[in-house]
C-alpha cells in the first residue's frame, strides 16, 4: 500500500469518526436535553400559532420510554421525575394513540376537580378568574381580518395566559360533568377553548405522566402558513420576526 492510498483510507475513517460523534451527540441532545418541534393546528392560539418552531425541554419532568426516539420500552414509568406545575405548556404523547404528539396546558394536577359550567373554569370548586382585553386579530386567506374574544385566565397557583373563546362561552365543551384527576394523571386543555381536542374529550382524555414528553420553553421561528416557502415574492411577509427567541408562557 502506498503512502497515498493509507493517508487517503485513514482520511475516511477519520470522517467516518465525526460522523458517527456528532450524530451520538445530536441524538444525546435530542433525547436528554432539548427537543424541537413544528406547530400544526390552532390548538394553543394564542399563544403557539400555526408554523411555530420551538424548543422542548426534556429535562423537566424526567425520562420515561417516550423521551427516547422510537419509544423503546427501556425506561420503566418514569425516572428523575418533577412533578409538573399547572399553567405549563408540555409536549406528550396522545394517550389513546403515543404514535402523536399533542401540545396543551396543564390545567388539572392529581388530585384536582375540573369543571366548565358556562364558559368558565372550575379548580375543585373554585371558579378560575379571567378577565376580558382585547380581541384578538387574526387575517384569513381571503385578507379579511377576524376578530376573537380573547381574555386572560389567572390560574390558583398565580401563571397566567390568554385564552380564545370563539364561541363565547356557549361552545360545544362549555358545560361539562366534573372531572377528578387521578394520581399520576393530567388534564390538558388548548387556549384556543372553543377549538381545542384535549382532556375534555374522549379520545383523549386524562394525560398518564408517563406519556409526559417535555415542556415547552422558547419559540426559535415563525413563519405564517398561508405562504408556501418558495413563495420568494412574498417574503420576507411569511416571517414572524417579532416571535423568534420568545419565551412560552
Amino acid at each position: 500500500m502506498t503512502p497515498t492510498t493509507t493517508k487517503k483510507s485513514g482520511g475516511i475513517r477519520e470522517l467516518l469518526r465525526t460522523i458517527i460523534v456528532a450524530v451520538l451527540i445530536a441524538v444525546g441532545i435530542r433525547t436528554f436535553v432539548y427537543e424541537p418541534f413544528n406547530i400544526p393546528s390552532g390548538s394553543m392560539i394564542p399563544t403557539l400559532l400555526v408554523g411555530d418552531y420551538l424548543f422542548v425541554s426534556k429535562m423537566s419532568y424526567g425520562y420515561s420510554r417516550y423521551s427516547l426516539p422510537l419509544s423503546p420500552p427501556l425506561i420503566p414509568g418514569r425516572v428523575l421525575f418533577t412533578e409538573p406545575e399547572r399553567g405549563d405548556v408540555i409536549v406528550f404523547k396522545k394517550p389513546t394513540d403515543t404514535s402523536v404528539d399533542y401540545i396543551k396546558r396543564v390545567i388539572g394536577l392529581p388530585g384536582d376537580k375540573i369543571q366548565m359550567h358556562k364558559g368558565r373554569l372550575y379548580i375543585s370548586g373554585k371558579l378560575v378568574n379571567r378577565r376580558q382585553v382585547d380581541d384578538f386579530l387574526s387575517t384569513d386567506r381571503s385578507g379579511r381580518t377576524v376578530r376573537v374574544p380573547q381574555y386572560i385566565e389567572t390560574l390558583p397557583n398565580g401563571a397566567e395566559y390568554s385564552i380564545l373563546e370563539t364561541w363565547g362561552d356557549h361552545g360545544p365543551a362549555d358545560n361539562s360533568g366534573v372531572y377528578t384527576v387521578p394520581a399520576g394523571f393530567y388534564f390538558m386543555m388548548g387556549d384556543n377553548r372553543d377549538n381545542s381536542v384535549d382532556s375534555r374529550a374522549p379520545g383523549v382524555g386524562m394525560v398518564p405522566r408517563q406519556n409526559l414528553v417535555g415542556r415547552a420553553e422558547v419559540l426559535i421561528f415563525s413563519r405564517d402558513q398561508r405562504w408556501r416557502w418558495w413563495e420568494i415574492w412574498n417574503w420576507p411577509d411569511p416571517f414572524r420576526f417579532g416571535r423568534i427567541l420568545q419565551g412560552i408562557q
